[in-house]
């Protein structure tokens, strides 16, 4: 927790700022007069009901999932590969052209959007790109990673360029039975070579990418050989002598590619304070947050209005909530703000698909003190009590302005026992709070 907020610097740069664009100075919140000083009330036992209320929140917080700190693996791969990005990063901005600078800023006479789109992390290098960007970063971070350890690159190919989930599945089964059989019986001869023609070696391995270059980097190399019986050669991969003498190799890699999961880049919450405003439900979003083109949703939106002026009386609740239903999954992201009862904003991106639980542990983040309970009001004043639903079952996306409710026993304990009055939002974020336009 401490160390997000460490970042926390860092990472707000990013929060509307798209590439090539500089982002300016956030504006701080004003300050406050000073108020005439006022006789400390005498502080009073807390009750029964904010005893139960904050132990129930100390409960609920002892059983979230900590966060790993990254190992000093990951930061060597992160650091190693932002070197090897590095010079061709500053290459690729020195050759943006004018059109594509200009397509990153909101036309003129436009409103300007809330968020200026939809942006990822790279897990390799921490590099935070837009979602149009972020396929070809991480190609870019793997293909730098080859001079790191190409074992290792080439089973990150395997798992995040190739789609079909089962198709990898059985290709890295099959490539782990060729260690497997090479291990146990180092002796044979016919375990050290593969027949690249082979039936099952085409199907199973050969048209998936990358699985060539884990052959190569685990030591097989390539040899046209004649084929016994038959006066042609035909081209196989063959384990070099020098490999069989590290065999526990040969076994670790064999057990990282069946453990392997796909590269993901990690969606960025762009995190946001703002200043009480009474704009805080004016949302205009990006094309970037909708499935759909923006001339399909167009499109769509005019059927759709046109289809609903026809037939209202016509058609029943349930068919009704049907295509609300198919309305909300063409949203796969949602721009979601909650509103303190001191008039503070907290915004935040989201997947449209993320449990609810998600956004109360953002909020929770956010906090001087994470124990303090509370609840998220949606609109209309609905409590948020489920929190394993997903964000458009709760009709949350693509954009919506909630409230927090403190639990009004425990806070006013906290505020008894407090000497002076603060806000419960981390100091380092109110610094950074800025106006909403």
């Amino acid at each position: 927790m401490r160390k997000f907020f460490q970042e926390i610097k860092a990472d707000l740069k990013f929060k509307t700022a798209g590439p090539g664009q500089k982002l300016s100075e956030p504006s701080r919140a004003p300050r406050e007069k000073p108020k005439a000083e006022v006789a400390p009330k005498p502080r009073q036992a807390p009750t029964d009901e904010a005893q139960r209320a904050a132990a129930a929140a100390l409960a609920r917080l002892e059983v979230k999932p900590k966060g790993k700190a990254p190992s000093a693996s990951q930061e060597t791969i992160r650091n190693q590969v932002r070197k090897e990005l590095m010079a061709e990063a500053a290459a690729s901005e020195k050759g943006l052209s004018t059109e594509e600078k200009e397509q990153e800023l909101p036309q003129e006479g436009a409103a300007a959007p809330s968020v200026s789109g939809v942006y990822f992390i790279c897990p390799l290098t921490g590099t935070v790109v837009r979602k149009d960007q972020k396929e070809k970063q991480l190609r870019e971070a793997i293909e730098a990673y080859f001079s790191v350890d190409p074992v290792a690159a080439s089973i990150m190919e395997i798992h995040t360029f190739n789609k079909d989930r089962e198709k990898v599945r059985v290709c890295v089964e099959t490539m782990a039975k060729y260690l497997d059989n090479i291990y146990l019986h180092p002796e044979e001869e016919k375990y050290r070579k593969i027949k690249l023609q082979n039936k099952v070696f085409q199907e199973r391995i050969s048209c998936l990418e990358g699985t060539h270059k884990f052959f190569q980097a685990v030591g097989f190399e390539t040899k046209t050989l004649p084929v016994p019986g038959q006066d042609t050669t035909e081209e196989f991969y063959v384990l070099k002598e020098e490999v069989l003498s590290r065999l526990e190799d040969l076994k670790e890699h064999k057990e990282q590619l069946l453990s392997s999961e796909p590269v993901r880049a990690q969606l960025h919450r762009q995190l946001a304070l703002f200043q009480p405003s009474p704009a805080a439900a004016r949302f205009e979003l990006p094309h970037d947050f909708f499935s759909l083109t923006a001339e399909e949703l167009r499109r769509e939106q005019r059927l759709r209005t046109e289809a609903v002026e026809k037939a209202a009386m016509l058609r029943t609740r349930a068919m009704r909530e049907k295509d609300e239903q198919r309305e909300m999954r063409k949203y796969n992201y949602t721009l979601l703000r909650v509103r303190f009862p001191d008039g503070y904003i907290l915004q935040g991106t989201f997947y449209a698909r993320e449990s609810v639980s998600v956004l109360y542990n953002f909020v929770r983040e956010a906090l001087r003190d994470d124990w303090l309970p509370f609840e998220l009001l949606g609109p209309g004043g609905l409590k948020l009590t489920d929190e394993n639903l997903a964000f458009n079952e709760c009709g949350l996306v693509p954009s919506a302005l909630l409230s927090l409710a403190w639990d009004a026993a425990v806070m006013a304990d906290v505020e008894a026992a407090a000497e002076e009055q603060r806000s419960p939002l981390r100091p380092e974020l109110l610094a950074r709070a800025q106006p909403l336009s």
